[in-house]
């Protein structure tokens, strides 16, 4: 491994002009809808197109395709402050993000200019398809397939835990092309294809608003232009999006954290008992103080492994991997943390920190478990 000076990062002022605008569109206008997101369960388009308005959505993008340019660190900066409101509001721009890299980082300029453009304007959302119900972790062992018929590629299957699911415009589907050798290519699958449904959603603990589920590829054609990459090298893409967008998990979480904090502080200020606030005991004091440490730590392992991806420094899938199994283990620990803060008032839906809690659980699943992770981290040590 390597460590220099070098590795430190820097916030120019425009990253943190625009962060300060999603901080006000977070307190603002996310805030106040995230109770309602999380109660009834339902795609919060509202919030979508106020994304779109404000060029949110455009962050993960070069400006050759109408995007931001600006960078991995400003993008999960944006997502922090927007998981600080709602998780689920951030998964919105996370998944722009995974959807959409696997076409940026190694599709054909053809592709890019099919798919890019109308992402960055928010017009457009994708999918990213590699899970099965039986091929997690182990996404090689996948059964979808793709077999060549002429000059179209005919994709059989079912994918799992799919977010965004029958919201995307398109999806990326990963399928295995040569299962002796475990050969797998990734495909662009467009919504209108003849054969593909989305029958069945998870109802799940967190993240309300954000549709998971289960889509089918039943004969659906594909030109070979919808190839993403090489065949037979899909999971080099799958893993070369995924060093990058576990960092999205890990800012999602971040943002929880934070959110969970701020609000236990406040709490904590205003709730008197034993005749003062409850913030002046001690007991307390150091829940709170551990919370703000461990949430800072993960914020600083983050920037990092942000400003390390953007410069693609050889380390940077070990620092994305560390930083995503911190933040999630952290932010589950910080919103447990927050509802004994609030006591009784920390279980009811009446106030935040209990979907909070709800919802970073799933940071430490998806995007990679924290498991794998510890397996990431352990192989690039051993290197």
């Amino acid at each position: 491994m390597s460590t220099t000076v070098t590795d430190v990062y820097e916030i120019p002022q425009e990253h943190k002009d625009f962060r300060d605008l999603v901080r006000q569109l977070a307190v603002e206008r996310v805030a106040p809808r995230a109770q309602d997101i999380d109660a009834q369960d339902e795609y919060p388009w509202d919030m979508r197109k106020l994304l779109s308005e404000n060029d949110v959505l455009a962050l993960p993008f070069e400006e050759e395709h109408g995007g931001t340019g600006t960078g991995t660190l400003m993008l999960q900066m944006a997502v922090e402050e927007l998981a600080k409101a709602s998780a689920s509001v951030a998964l919105m721009l996370m998944v722009q993000e995974l959807g959409s890299l696997p076409i940026r980082l190694f599709g054909s300029e053809e592709l890019k200019n099919r798919f890019l453009p109308r992402c960055a304007t928010g017009e457009w959302s994708p999918a990213f398809c590699l899970s099965e119900s039986e091929s997690g972790s182990d996404a090689a062992g996948m059964r979808t397939t793709a077999v060549l018929d002429g000059d179209e590629w005919v994709i059989n299957g079912t994918k799992t835990w799919i977010t965004n699911a029958g919201i995307a415009d398109f999806y990326v589907v990963f399928a295995s092309t040569d299962r002796a050798n475990r050969r797998v290519t990734a495909f662009v699958v467009e919504k209108e294809r003849e054969g593909f449904s989305v029958p069945n959603y998870e109802h799940k603990l967190g993240i309300h608003g954000s549709p998971t589920g289960s889509p089918v590829f039943d004969d659906v054609r594909v030109p070979q232009e919808n190839v993403i990459g090489e065949v037979g090298r899909g999971m080099s893409v799958a893993l070369g999006t995924l060093e990058r967008t576990r960092l999205g998990a890990a800012a999602q979480a971040v943002g929880i954290a934070q959110g969970a904090t701020d609000y236990a502080v406040q709490y904590a200020k205003e709730r008197i008992a034993f005749g003062k606030p409850i913030i002046e005991l001690q007991g307390l004091q150091f829940k709170l103080a551990d919370m703000q440490t461990k949430t800072a730590a993960a914020r600083e392992l983050l920037y990092k492994a942000c400003s390390m991806m953007d410069r693609d420094d050889p380390d940077k899938a070990l620092y994305s991997s560390m930083a995503k199994l911190f933040a999630s283990d952290a932010a589950m620990n910080v919103t447990v943390e927050a509802v004994q803060v609030l006591g009784g008032y920390g279980y009811v839906s009446d106030y935040p920190v209990e979907r909070m809690m709800r919802d970073a659980k799933i940071t430490q699943i998806y995007e990679g478990t924290n498991e794998i992770q510890r397996v990431v981290i352990a192989r690039q040590l051993a290197r």
